[in-house]
């Protein structure tokens, strides 16, 4: 008997509709894998598993079976994005436990494609930190079950690092699907504004957040994202790219550590081989990022925080959007945004794309995070994941790509970032990175 743990979305998708493979089955493998390890990685809020299985039998009855791009494939949803009949939580307690009336776009645009929703996974209180713990539970790394999967769709990249589904779908606002995907030893896009519906939450943090899909693969990153933008899937670009090399933080004085630096030289080597221009150069960051980035990142929760029991909250949450709360007007007329992306856009016609670290180190100790203090989760956050907030700022199109291991064997990542509209340039070079240096899919957790 074939088992499809394990297997790619493309795999599944192709076996499925060539009746090699029936949606139940593929789906029940799957609820199998999750209840047996889902008590050890914390990924999942809720699952599914009832309503899963009649989907699964509502996909394998339809008359399009043989065009469904992701038929029968078993998919992880971010609660922070609706799934009709079930409820949206954003890992807070302050949140109303009714059910939702209707699918997320990116969700009902999954569903219409053959995907199969077999739970929502676990982020951080209103999807705010660089981990992913709280009433609901705690998302490890599968491949380091004593670190933090990362945040904020930390549950769902555990959920696809462990095996549980092969792609799951995340949301990105400072990091939040780049910093778990790296962590976890995934392939993840953020796009670029305006490439796949938002929606998430009052206002997607003033335009910086944006949904995406975590996987193990590049073609499956590539097939997630041409269903959730609804549009046919990009060729390979081919041709070289000018590619510039960074190795150091966005933010003044946070440190790189080897493995990070490291890998972003592998991944450079790797480049020059498959025949493009590269070359070291620092893009011109200002000293007052890290100000700008702060304002931004706490002005998008005190919105989010808004009409919820301030009791209910976790009291990380509430200094974040209390401290927040006095820059709305600032955040929100957009002036930072713009004075960054006019500071970044000369580096970005001299180069095609920047690579550099996906994160500065490893994740911190999976852990009581919720319980602790304001100011050490945001140094923490901050000490271990600098390298993401410029993109959201500048709303342009960011990869986080498998390369390397750390000293304790768990992967390592280096980001690549793309001016608008480079999308498909970051996945071709993703590709060649892949082929070049291929990496292991899922945890060896069995």
């Amino acid at each position: 008997m074939t088992s499809w743990v394990g297997r790619t979305a493309a795999e599944i998708a192709a076996a499925v509709r060539e009746k090699r493979a029936t949606p139940r089955e593929v789906v029940a493998e799957h609820l199998d894998r999750i209840e047996r390890l889902d008590g050890r990685i914390g990924a999942f809020r809720t699952v599914r598993a009832e309503a899963a299985l009649a989907e699964a039998d509502e996909v394998g009855a339809r008359g399009d079976l043989a065009e469904l791009p992701l038929a029968g494939v078993p998919v992880a949803v971010k609660d922070n994005l609706a799934v009709r009949g079930e409820s949206l939580r954003i890992g807070s307690a302050a949140t109303p436990d009714t059910p939702a009336a209707d699918d997320h776009v990116t969700v009902a645009r999954l569903r219409a494609a053959g995907a199969v929703v077999v739970g929502l996974t676990n982020v951080p209180e209103l999807c705010v930190f660089g981990t992913t713990e709280g009433v609901h539970g705690t998302a490890r790394n599968p491949w380091d079950t004593s670190r933090s999967a990362g945040g904020s769709s930390g549950g769902s990249a555990a959920a696809v690092a462990a095996g549980m589904v092969p792609a799951a779908l995340g949301n990105d606002g400072m990091g939040s699907l780049r910093i778990p995907a790296a962590n976890c030893g995934l392939v993840t896009i953020k796009p670029g504004t305006g490439v796949v519906p938002a929606g998430i939450g009052e206002g997607d943090w003033f335009g910086m957040s944006e949904n995406g899909p975590l996987a193990t693969t590049v073609e499956d990153v590539r097939l997630l994202l041409s269903v959730i933008a609804d549009t046919p899937p990009e060729s390979t670009v081919t041709g070289a790219r000018r590619i510039a090399v960074s190795l150091r933080s966005p933010l003044a004085g946070v440190a790189v550590t080897k493995p990070y630096t490291a890998a972003v030289r592998e991944a450079a080597a790797l480049l020059i081989k498959a025949g493009h221009p590269v070359r070291r150069a620092e893009p011109p960051y200002p000293l007052s990022l890290g100000v700008t980035a702060l304002t931004h990142w706490t002005a998008g929760t005190s919105v989010d925080a808004r009409g919820l029991d301030p009791h209910l909250l976790h009291r990380r949450t509430r200094v974040h959007a209390a401290l927040g709360r006095r820059f709305v007007r600032r955040v929100r007329a957009g002036d930072g945004r713009e004075r960054l992306r006019r500071r970044l856009e000369p580096f970005f016609a001299q180069y095609d794309v920047l690579l550099m670290p996906a994160l500065a180190r490893r994740s911190p100790k999976a852990g009581p995070w919720h319980e602790r203090g304001w100011l050490r989760n945001v140094l923490a956050d901050t000490a271990y994941s600098p390298m993401t907030p410029p993109w959201n700022l500048t709303g342009w199109p960011a990869m986080s790509v498998p390369l390397g291991t750390l000293p304790s064997g768990a992967p390592c990542a280096v980001q690549l970032v793309g001016r608008p509209g480079a999308e498909a340039d970051l996945l071709a070079l993703a590709e060649q990175l892949e082929r070049l240096s291929p990496w292991r899919r899922t945890a060896p957790l069995d």
